[in-house]
This record gives C-alpha cells, structure tokens and sequence, in this order.
C-alpha cells in the first residue's frame, strides 16, 4: 500500500510539471444589463468595457430601470458610446484582434421595459431585451452566459419568468444553469425574487445600495474607495480621482471624451466584470478565488435582510481579505479584495486608452506571465516547493519585474506556521510546505510586471496541495 501511495505521488508531481500559458483561450459569452444615464458611473463603466470588448463574445447591452431610474430605460445612450467607439476601433485593431465592429454592437443594443421591479412581470410584460436574453441563451453553445446587472434585474427576471410559465422542469433547469449573474447590489425588488425562485442559479450578489434604500459599505465600492465618506480604506486614492482620470481617459480621443466626471462613485459597476478579463489571475467559476473583481464566498446570508424577505439560499457575496495598504497598516475588509489590485486595474485601463490614440510602438502592451510547471501541484510537508516563472516574457521588449504572492484566504490551510516563499522577487523560487494532517490546498500567485508605462501585470495562479508526510 506504501509503495501504491509513493507511486502515486510520484506521478502527480511528474504529471505536473508541464508549460502552463497565460490564460484560458475561450472567450466568455456577456451581455450586460444596465441602468445608464441614472448616474455618471455607468457611462464611466460601459467606457471602460468597450476598450476590453474584443476579450468576451459580447452578446447583449439592454438598457434598463431601476431604482434610481424607475421609468425610463436608456439606450441612446450606449449608442452614444458605442458610435465614439466606433471612431477608434481601428486604432484599437493596431494592438490586437477581435474588437466587434459598430455595426454589430448596435444590433446587440436592447431595451427593457421602461417600468419598475416586479411590475414589469408577467404576462404581456416582454420587451425586445428579455425576449433576446431568451435567444441568446438558447443558443446552440455550450459555454454559459455571464450577465452582469448594473442596475434593476427585471429585464432578467421576465426572461426566467416566461421560460419557467412555457418549459418543461428540465428545459427550464437547462437554461438557468446557463446563467452567470452578478449583481451590483439589488437595484430592484426582482433580485430576492430570482434568488427564492430559481435556488441552483449562479449567482453573485455584492450588497450595497439597495430598493429598500439602505446602504452597505459593499465590496463593489472598493472600485474607487470611500475616501469622499471620510473614511480612508488603505489603497491609493489618486490614482481613481478626477485628475488622474483627466490625464488617463478623458483627454483620450473621441471615447475618451464620452468619459463623465465623477458624481459618487467611480464606476460602481465595473467589478462586475473586471473579474472576467483573462488576465491569468481571474477564474469567474471560482468567485471564491479572488481577482480584479473582488473575492466573493458562497454561503447562505441568514442574518442579511436586503429587500422584503431573509435569504434562504446560498449565493456567493462579499469574502473579506487581510491587505497591508499604502499607508503601511493592513486592512480587514471585503472592499480589500478588490483595492488591492487597484494599480494593476487602472494601469491596464489607461493603457487601453492609450491604443484608442497611439500606434502600437508608442504604447504598452501587457507581458505575457508563464509558468515552467501546471498551475496545480502537489507536495508533501516538509518538502520543497519550486516556483517558477522565469518563462515570462513582453512583446514591447520591457524589463520583467516578478512577484510570487501568498493568498491565504483562499486554501484550506488554516495558518499554524508561515509560509516563506523564499525570495518572493525572483522569477524562481522554492517554499517548504507546511506541516499538515489532512491534504491542504495553498493558493500563490505569480505576479509579472514589466517597466512600460504604464507599467502592466499579468498573472499565474499556482494552486500546491498539500499532503500529510
């Protein structure tokens, strides 16, 4: 039995060691629900998303209601945007492929119904945007949809709602489970109605302002910080202020243009989808695993009241990471999640709107993370762990600066000794793995830099399980 277990590990570890690229190849279906024109955040959002448009297939922009806006949907509005985006899209073809032509966004462009939450239910309450969820879902594509909510969920809700009164259970269990849903908060009462009515659906719920008109200090708002609340949260305030937004998006040609001045909150609902960007880091099956977007855990939220009734679900919502900031101190918070990749996040967003305006020797482009080994490898404790990244490389020929990250809230290892990453500097590295009972998993991330400007990070996640010796 000993040598059965010894063989067995040796193989693991043997079957491990392969080449690991960046990122997986298979763009992600998205289309998007938004309340636009509510606020500035939204335009601010859809501009950013626009620059990343040729990373997903996108397949919907719906303009809806929702508690701020509760009879008007907009959607000249995103054709506003999408026509300045237009206007550089062929600058953007300088730097990479794929971006969707104007044409083809304004095809996908939809609007709900111009009514608030559950009123815009039931029979005779379809709108072009819940009847092409319906198409879009029903495509003969095996990858799933992901729909971020920017605002009210109603347009969504109409959709589930007639599949549910005109399919069979199991159709019915065959489109939900097609769905990838995160939600900036509950906008509207249809929300906590999707959640109690179709229990398996994915669901990723950020709290925050909400239809009952309560306001949480959410994860989302980790996107720009609570700075204007007079609170001051660790991660850097200036670099999603005002002047850093003149200098980086709004003096940027015609999309950079559209760019409004902050009102409350910069881009509230970019998170959303700053978590599908395939950056190495991002693993949206995994919400749990933390990313761009915030770190999110699934559990049932039995003492959360967000609208009319407690939850009885588990959904995944706000996680909460421990973050030494830039003042020196480390922060406990959910917004932590998502502000401490706030460098790399703006860095990337303002090259993005460098390829709207320059050609692409006067640009940077991100560098490409690589691993000598799989992204999953096995160890038992006490012995040494490899590390190593030196196959990372950058198209712009940009000096290569590594850092190797252990994110202890997202194993299973509960921390009895530290985990020393010998030089966390050094494109290879080894650590010892710890002393453990039961098989642990560790998670660490590799973290490569270049020195363009601005400077650009891509990612490797090394998940390392643990055996007992």
């Amino acid at each position: 039995m000993n040598l059965i277990k010894s063989l067995l590990f040796a193989f693991m570890s043997f079957s491990a060691f392969v080449c690991h690229g960046q990122a997986d190849t298979e763009k992600r279906r998205v289309l998007i629900l938004t309340d636009i024109e509510n606020e500035p955040d939204d335009t601010q959002s859809l501009v950013r998303f626009l620059t990343y448009s040729n990373q997903w297939d996108i397949e919907g922009l719906v303009a809806t209601t929702s508690v701020h806006q509760k009879s008007r949907v907009a959607p000249e509005k995103i054709r506003q945007l999408i026509t300045a985006y237009g206007k550089v899209r062929n600058n953007l073809l300088l730097h990479e492929k794929g971006f969707p032509t104007e044409q083809y966004l304004n095809s996908i462009t939809k609007s709900a119904l111009p009514e608030f939450g559950m009123d815009a239910i039931g029979k005779g309450k379809d709108s072009e945007g819940s009847e092409w969820i319906i198409k879009v879902i029903d495509k003969e594509d095996k990858r799933p949809v992901w729909i971020p909510v920017w605002g009210g969920a109603n347009c969504l809700a109409q959709a589930l709602w007639k599949v549910r009164m005109t399919r069979s259970p199991e159709d019915l269990q065959k489109f939900v489970s097609k769905i990838r849903m995160y939600t900036i908060s509950d906008q509207d009462d249809t929300g906590p109605w999707i959640r109690k009515t179709f229990p398996d659906l994915f669901y990723v719920g950020s709290p925050g302002y909400h239809a009952a008109g309560a306001y949480h200090y959410a994860l989302w708002s980790g996107i720009s910080g609570d700075k204007f609340h007079g609170r001051f949260t660790g991660a850097n305030f200036e670099i999603v202020d005002n002047p850093w937004l003149d200098a980086n998006v709004r003096n940027h040609g015609p999309l950079g243009a559209e760019y409004p001045f902050t009102k409350f909150l910069m881009e509230g609902d970019t998170p959303s989808f700053l978590g599908l960007i395939p950056n190495g880091l991002n693993e949206p099956e995994h919400p749990e695993y933390g990313g761009w977007g915030g770190r999110y855990e699934l559990y049932t939220p039995r003492m959360q009241k967000w609208f009319y009734e407690a939850e009885t679900r588990p959904i995944y919502t706000d996680a909460v990471d421990e973050v030494m900031g830039v003042d020196g101190n480390y922060h406990t918070s959910s917004k932590a999640t998502l502000w401490r990749w706030r460098e790399a996040f703006q860095h990337d967003f303002a090259a993005r709107m460098d390829w709207t305006i320059k050609p692409f020797k006067e640009a940077n482009h991100p560098p490409k993370a690589l691993l000598k080994h799989a992204n999953q490898l096995t160890a038992k404790s006490g012995q040494a762990v490899t590390l190593n990244g030196s196959g990372s490389s950058d198209p712009d020929g940009n000096k290569l600066s590594f850092k190797w990250i252990y994110y202890p809230e997202v194993g299973t290892y509960v921390i009895k000794e530290p985990i020393k990453i010998e030089n966390t500097e050094a494109a290879q590295t080894t650590f010892v793995a710890p002393k453990v009972s039961k098989p642990e998993t560790l998670h660490i991330i590799l973290a490569v830099t270049d020195d363009g400007t601005p400077s650009l990070t891509r990612y490797q996640r090394v998940i390392v399980t643990v055996f007992p010796e």
